[in-house]
């Protein structure tokens, strides 16, 4: 009896996907969207430190992305395209935070955590602190290229500046986290 191999389905690229939503294509774009979303919402918690401005800047890019899908030039990747409206988008809301500063509500219930697990989150929230201090553009520069990955080159399209610019703010951004962050070496060496 012979044996059949399922059918695979080819992966379309991310033009592609972005191509097929312009033609009517109506799963293209979730699809897309799928793919991207995760590491959009990390950019963007870790730009605005709070997970409900991340995931709502998450949501409006999209939003925007689906809208100007028909503007894409295809000067970039997609994924370029992307992470410019979201950097766009959260560095509008920290301006908005800054004219309306909020007070944030306290948590009320702290989770029993085991010993090693308090040490990682007072490192993270450590962390977190001191990407807070940082200007925008280094704090954005850094999260691109030191969290999530990007290349410079890529990270420079995506902010729309030279690459020795982003190389500048990231090293300049590097710095000061040392000077704060350097009562962690302790702990970890």
């Amino acid at each position: 009896m012979p044996t059949y191999a399922p059918a695979v389905i080819p992966t379309r690229t991310d033009e592609e996907l972005l191509a097929a939503h312009r033609a009517g294509d109506d799963g293209a774009f979730a699809e897309l969207a799928g793919r991207h979303a995760d590491r959009m919402w990390g950019v963007a918690v870790r730009t605005l430190h709070d997970q409900d401005e991340a995931a709502d800047a998450v949501q409006e890019t999209l939003l925007a992305a689906h809208r100007a899908a028909d503007r894409f030039r295809g000067d970039a990747s997609v994924r370029t395209w992307l992470h410019r409206i979201l950097v766009n988008t959260c560095m509008d809301r920290l301006r908005d935070a800054r004219r309306r500063p909020t007070v944030p509500w306290p948590d009320h219930e702290m989770p029993a955590v085991r010993p090693d697990a308090v040490a990682e989150l007072a490192t993270r929230m450590a962390v977190s602190d001191a990407l807070a201090t940082l200007p925008d553009f280094q704090r954005v520069a850094i999260v691109l290229v030191d969290v999530q990955g990007f290349g410079v080159a890529e990270v420079a399209r995506i902010l729309d500046v030279p690459v020795g610019t982003v190389k500048s703010r990231c090293a300049r951004g590097r710095t000061r986290l040392a000077v704060l962050l350097g009562h962690l070496r302790g702990e970890q060496w």
